[in-house]
């Protein structure tokens, strides 16, 4: 049995079925497709649906008597767009209204001992922090699973896969030129270069 997921790598795990194959589901459908292809749990499976459903991050509709979910990338990009950017204004208006409370913390301080006024704009100051910290959570998470900067990760991982396996070659070249123009056995190579013996392509 494999880890348990997260309810966050549930909702991600499903949303790749959905963009994987762009056609509308049941969710009977989904519910024999998650614990096949991705791993979720089949009794799960309704609560991760509707819980993209209830964040608009995917789409449900009756058709006759059926209710059927769908979710497109190009949907799932604008919508995730406009909550970054929803996001990045609410941090920065929370970030303003801290500075100011600070403001009036600092003036309220000023030849005075603890005050209601400061007790007030202290209490506001750590509600607005936990806000700006809620938000500021979300925002990350958001960004985390942009389609854009996974594509990005894995054209990296793809690059420096490629990379890897050319020096893995270019160590198995030299191991057989060592070999045939001096007769150096592989296990010699790799113990005067420190190459690992079990060494080989990713």
């Amino acid at each position: 049995m494999g880890p348990r997921l997260t309810i966050d790598e549930k909702r991600k795990r499903m949303m790749e079925i959905f963009h994987e194959s762009q056609e509308p589901y049941l969710l009977k459908e989904l519910e024999k497709i998650g614990p096949k292809q991705k791993g979720i749990v089949s009794q799960t499976v309704k609560d991760v649906v509707q819980s993209l459903v209830d964040d608009s991050m995917c789409y449900c509709e009756k058709i006759g008597t059926s209710n059927y979910f769908w979710s497109f990338p190009s949907e799932t990009a604008v919508k995730r767009q406009n909550k970054t950017k929803e996001l990045e204004a609410e941090i920065g208006q929370l970030e303003t209204k801290g500075r100011d409370l600070e403001t009036s913390i600092a003036q309220a301080e000023l030849g005075r001992e603890q005050t209601e006024e400061r007790k007030l704009l202290m209490e506001e100051l750590a509600d607005v922090e936990a806000r700006w910290e809620a938000q500021n959570s979300e925002l990350q998470q958001f960004k985390e699973c942009d389609p854009a900067l996974m594509a990005l990760k894995k054209k990296q991982a793809a690059v420096a896969k490629e990379a890897a396996n050319r020096w893995t070659d270019n160590i198995f070249i030299m191991q057989s030129w060592a070999r045939d123009k001096f007769n150096m056995e592989t296990e010699n190579f790799n113990k005067y270069f420190d190459v690992p013996n079990d060494l080989d392509s990713v």
